[in-house]
């Protein structure tokens, strides 16, 4: 007979059974709450992502916050910014530039001007993001999505031009909301000043130009290829047989339907143990670009789309060809398939300090098709109505109509053009010499509607571009003496007609008659550099703060700062210094370089500081060499914060450290004599 549960047994097990009830009700509790939970998480992160994503776009939209102003004229006062024609609009679009007061400080902009013919209008276009302030960097236009245009380096200097930064930055300018974006790629060209490019299909070419570390001008002949499809930019590779032109900047770079062609320019050239000399350039090549439409064969590698290759053009009659000049880039009337130009200046080295310049305001045709030609495009006068012809002595003759088949054939040109023409290039070299207004008369029978009057002033590194029939001269630089003019007048000239230039603002600029015609390029850049320093010196101010500690923390912070601009006002001048040709070879060999390794400076230097140890010290050998390289680490270590800070100078101007070490593997060089705006 079984036996009866004991009550205390049965208590036992309905306080377990409740305990385990509980415990089960206590895990579906915590379930439900982690549930709820890992709800409310995910809701809470939502909104968290998507106040990030509202902050982004809202500072997205205030960094690109374009203004736009209605200015009264054309932009301030500038050379070597760049005139674009609207690549899908009646509209010219003016970026950067450089500015050279008279006190001789150097002015650098970064703003965006577009210029309507129609309403003969100017408005300006502000954003914060935007490229610095730069000159002598390139831009090309494509109608691609609504219109862009694309910028590619130039160069920022010192108030008092004593070093020179050069950008590597690329950027896009989307015309229909007037904002800037910036393309950055891991492979890309150096950074470059001087340098031209292309649009070629949907291809951006770019050649050329120069740097200048603060050592030496190194003059390029590199070519890049940036497809706009890809986002890629390319270097392209030619054999050491292939022909291709030297280097150089400040050329013609004009697109054809066939390739690009390439004209003039400028470099310098360095012999050793004398001065770096200008060299004009103007010979004519020609980039012949092919696409390869073949379809790839599977298994098989790709070929490159693109095929380009070098042509060498012979030089044509010299009839109607300007004379060797630099400054003059050439801007594309595409209507003809013609390249104009319009300026320049030709220099001509009549000693060790001196340089003799002829300015030019003359103007003339490139026909680039075929083996290509230079054409004449002198002013054409007008017929006078109603009035018989006089009997007088030898006068210009009318030029034949442009809009006839013969338009441009120098083969049908008289002896009387080829005179006059000579005249012509007579009465220009002479100008630059007056002010800029007319002629003075020299007998009663001047003609008022001579259009001969209302050519420009000489000047070279004009802004020049054609608008459909329509030839727009913006700015430039004229020298007269010592002192240089940056010009700030804007003309136009219908191609077509070729009557009269018309003058859409006339300059404010009066060219002092006291001064010698030609220009000398004897600057003070040492006195530049003390009155830099001096200028700084002068707006340093002191705070005194009330309290003994407060003022011990100002000083500190003063110290600092102080020690910090003395540092870079070091480098600046030592930039300056680096160029100087008038230093000795001691001090030259005993100085390390930007971008110099210790071991890089004692390898250039070992028997400087081997011959300094033999003469302070009785050690021989070994030994010798090791008290030479003590000496040669010591001198490294008093310029190694100078160096860095010049280091950091540069690579904020765009340089990477492979281009120091490139410029410091090319040694101290001589600096040239000549106007940095030659470059």
């Amino acid at each position: 007979m079984a036996k009866k549960k004991s009550g205390k047994d049965v208590t036992k097990a309905s306080a377990k059974a409740a305990k385990k009830a509980k415990a089960a009700q206590k895990v579906e509790r915590k379930e439900k709450k982690k549930a709820t939970k890992t709800k409310d998480d995910f809701d809470e992160d939502d909104q968290d992502l998507e106040s990030i994503l509202d902050k982004i776009q809202r500072e997205w939209e205030e960094a690109h916050k374009v203004t736009e102003e209605l200015v009264e004229g054309p932009p301030s006062r500038r050379a070597n910014a760049t005139l674009t024609p609207c690549p899908n609009g009646n509209h010219l679009w003016c970026i950067g530039g450089e500015f050279f007061s008279d006190d001789g400080k150097a002015h650098f902009y970064s703003d965006v001007y577009r210029y309507s013919p129609e309403k003969n209008e100017w408005r300006k276009f502000v954003s914060p993001t935007c490229p610095g302030p730069r000159s002598a960097h390139a831009v090309v236009a494509s109608p691609a999505g609504g219109g862009k245009l694309y910028l590619f380096g130039g160069e920022f200097s010192s108030l008092y031009q004593n070093s020179f930064h050069h950008y590597r930055d690329f950027w896009c300018f989307d015309i229909s909301t007037h904002t800037w974006e910036r393309i950055d790629t891991k492979v890309r060209p150096t950074a470059r000043s001087g340098h031209r490019m292309a649009m070629w299909k949907h291809y951006i070419v770019l050649f050329g130009g120069f740097y200048d570390p603060g050592i030496k001008t190194n003059y390029l002949n590199d070519l890049w290829i940036f497809d706009t499809q890809e986002y890629k930019w390319k270097q392209i590779e030619f054999r050491e047989t292939d022909r291709r032109p030297s280097p150089r900047s400040g050329f013609s770079f004009l697109p054809t339907p066939e390739g690009i062609l390439l004209h003039g320019g400028y470099c310098k050239e360095y012999v050793k143990g004398s001065r770096p000399v200008g060299v004009m350039l103007d010979d004519t090549w020609f980039l012949r670009m092919t696409l390869n439409t073949e379809t790839p064969t599977p298994g098989k590698s790709t070929a490159d789309p693109l095929t380009l290759k070098w042509e060498k053009r012979k030089k044509t009659s010299t009839a109607y060809a300007p004379s060797l000049r630099s400054g003059c880039t050439m801007a594309l009337w595409s209507a003809k398939n013609m390249g104009i130009l319009f300026g320049g200046v030709t220099d001509e080295d009549t000693g060790e300090e001196t340089l003799e310049s002829v300015f030019h305001n003359d103007l003339y045709g490139y026909q680039i098709s075929g083996n290509g030609r230079w054409v004449s495009m002198n002013l054409k006068r007008p017929k006078k109505k109603g009035s018989a012809p006089k009997k007088k002595g030898p006068t210009q003759p009318v030029r034949p109509d442009p809009e006839e088949e013969n338009e441009y054939d120098d083969e049908g040109a008289s002896s009387d053009d080829e005179e006059h023409e000579a005249q012509r290039k007579t009465s220009n070299s002479s100008s630059e010499k007056a002010k800029p207004a007319a002629p003075t008369p020299q007998d009663d029978e001047v003609d008022p509607d001579d259009p001969m009057l209302t050519v420009p002033l000489p000047r070279y590194n004009a802004m020049l571009a054609v608008l459909r029939n329509t030839l727009y001269i913006y700015g430039g630089i004229f020298e007269k003496g010592s002192r240089e003019y940056t010009l700030d007048d804007f003309y136009s000239l219908q191609l077509d007609k070729l009557d009269r230039y018309v003058c859409l603002k006339a300059s404010e600029i009066v060219v002092a008659e006291g001064d010698d015609a030609s220009s000398s390029d004897e600057d003070d850049e040492d006195d530049d550099d003390y009155d830099d320093t001096a200028d700084e010196r002068e707006d340093t101010e002191s705070v005194t703060v009330v309290g003994e500690e407060e003022e011990k923390k100002v000083e500190v912070l003063d110290t600092i700062q102080e020690e910090k601009e003395s540092l870079r006002v070091q480098a600046t001048a030592f930039m300056g210094v680096a160029k100087d040709s008038t230093r000795s070879a001691e001090d030259v060999i005993s100085t390390p370089l930007p971008g110099e390794t210790l071991a890089m400076f004692y390898a250039r230097s070992r028997e400087y500081w081997a011959q300094k140890a033999y003469g302070t010290s009785d050690s021989r050998g070994k030994q010798l060499r090791r008290d030479g390289f003590t000496l040669a680490e010591e001198r490294y270590a008093t310029y190694k914060p100078i160096l860095e800070e010049v280091e950091r100078i540069l690579a904020e101007a765009g340089l990477d450290e492979e281009e120091m070490r490139k410029g410091a593997a090319a040694g101290p060089q001589s600096a040239s004599g000549q106007s940095r705006n030659r470059r």
